[in-house]
């Protein structure tokens, strides 16, 4: 297993990743909804730093950072709940200071992972799109994090 950051020649395996995902978790949104924006997020992914999560040569996950903001961890469906999206996320921990992210709040799965990380929900808007409601959520790194007690 190894994270590292995107290749060009990741784009396809990502995409296909991001797709069924998004359709897998969020059955309240029409899946004609992701399908119509696959071209537009397949021209910002090379814009965005993102990590992918590979396995004997297999991209099985992806993050994508724009800054401090996580623009989606997104898992292989017969690979999630294997620990890839935390390690993923423990690596953008590990470079970030803090961070932010929206999730639906109807994606109960995605909210309890993200709370398990140490993210708590700051404040909850409309998505104008999707007319879905979406927690803001957030997490910041212990200003003492670095300090050991013995």
């Amino acid at each position: 297993m190894m994270i590292r950051k995107f290749k060009n020649d990741d784009l396809l395996d990502i995409m296909e990743i991001w797709l069924n995902a998004n359709i897998d978790a969020h059955s309240f949104i029409s899946a004609d909804y992701w399908k119509n924006n696959f071209d537009t997020v397949k021209q910002l992914i090379p814009q965005a730093e993102v990590f992918v999560y590979e396995e004997d040569g297999n991209v099985l996950g992806f993050i994508g950072l724009m800054d401090e903001y996580i623009a989606g961890i997104f898992v292989d469906k017969l690979k999630r709940s294997n620990g890839i999206g935390f390690s993923l996320l423990h690596m953008a921990k590990e470079k970030k200071n803090r961070l932010v992210l929206s999730v639906y709040s109807k994606n109960e799965r995605a909210i309890q992972f993200y709370k398990k990380a140490g993210f708590h929900i700051k404040e909850c808007k409309l998505d104008e799109e999707t007319k879905e409601e979406e927690y803001i959520m957030y997490w910041e790194r212990d200003k003492f994090s670095h300090l050991k007690i013995n």
